[in-house]
């Protein structure tokens, strides 16, 4: 059966899977096949991620009903309030609703682990709080506790996202910074939680040293633990407030600040530990309508303090609300 696929390797094939389930956009009609050291996804879209779609020959699949929204037991008239995508991490599914359905909560819950047989617990967001952006989450199906063992790109993390922030929708992003890497940089992530961009950083590219650094103290102890699970001696983590912990460091060729709510708050502290020609990798909630006079601006208020850079690339990462969504900046010193 000829079916539109993506060809991806072996080694990301698991973490895809799971990116295009989250997304809806995995198609269930057919089985993943091998083809030499690359896998054959079939997709219910004509992109994704960069993934050239293709036309391939693959085995149908005994049909079995793969969205819950097709069995959640909830009034008819509440169904069109589904959210028809949620977050997974490892085996545990992180989901967002309405409030019109809290009462339902269990039955969402319910459906999504009988149609999702990798999942072993279903999580509500009840929201991102506090300065250390830690989700506010409730178990609602399932069972166990919220840490779970994460994987991504040959990199394997243990996570709790209800101790520290972790988005396994940035997994893609994680992995081009990585392919960015030159050997022997210095790269420091300010606001590294338990370490996924260092540790796709360490397992994809030969920097010197990556600088891994939190504030959230449950974070650097996951972060710990998640440089000895994956061998990283080039991380070195640090656990502190990164505006003054990056004055002690050495210049950096590459600083990953991923705090969108506030990282523009220590744009300057980062483009003084930068070597010119160094690049930050900055994420930003912006409105969509006027993201790039949001940039112009950044630009000229980082003039006004000393520092010339220019926005090399300028990328959309996920929606953030209606009109805003997190960018992120590529932002190269002069």
């Amino acid at each position: 059966m000829s079916m539109k696929c993506i060809r991806v390797p072996k080694h990301s094939g698991e973490e895809i899977r799971k990116h295009l389930i989250s997304s809806g956009l995995l198609n269930t009609a057919g089985k993943i096949r091998t083809d030499d050291d690359s896998i054959l996804i079939p997709v219910l879209t004509d992109e994704f991620d960069g993934y050239d779609v293709i036309d391939a020959d693959l085995e149908p699949t005994e049909q079995r009903e793969t969205d819950y929204r097709n069995i959640v037991n909830i009034p008819d008239d509440l169904k069109h309030l589904l959210p028809n995508s949620y977050d997974v991490i490892g085996d545990i599914a992180i989901v967002r609703f309405p409030d019109e359905l809290i009462l339902y909560a269990s039955s969402i819950g319910d459906a999504l682990l009988r149609t999702q047989s990798s999942l072993r617990a279903v999580m509500i967001d009840l929201g991102v709080k506090g300065e250390l952006r830690v989700r506010e989450i409730r178990m609602i199906a399932g069972s166990g506790s919220s840490e779970t063992e994460h994987k991504e790109f040959g990199v394997t993390m243990m996570v709790d996202p209800s101790k520290a922030y972790f988005n396994p929708r940035l997994s893609t992003e994680r992995m081009r910074i990585a392919s960015l890497v030159k050997d022997n940089e210095i790269v420091i992530d300010m606001f590294a939680g338990v370490a996924p961009f260092p540790l796709v950083i360490a397992k994809h590219s030969k920097p010197s040293v990556i600088y891994s650094v939190d504030l959230n103290k449950d974070a650097f102890d996951m972060m710990q633990r998640n440089i000895k699970l994956n061998r990283a001696s080039n991380i070195i983590p640090m656990c502190g407030d990164s505006g003054k912990i990056i004055k002690g460091l050495r210049s950096a060729d590459r600083i990953i600040m991923n705090l969108p709510q506030t990282s523009e708050m220590f744009l300057s502290d980062a483009l003084s530990n930068l070597r010119n020609g160094g690049t930050v990798h900055l994420h930003k909630i912006m409105e969509r309508s006027s993201s790039d006079e949001t940039a112009s601006k950044l630009v000229a208020e980082m003039k006004e303090k000393g520092h010339n850079i220019h926005i090399q690339r300028m990328a959309e990462l996920k929606t953030y609300s209606p009109t805003m969504s997190v960018y992120v900046l590529d932002i190269v010193k002069e």
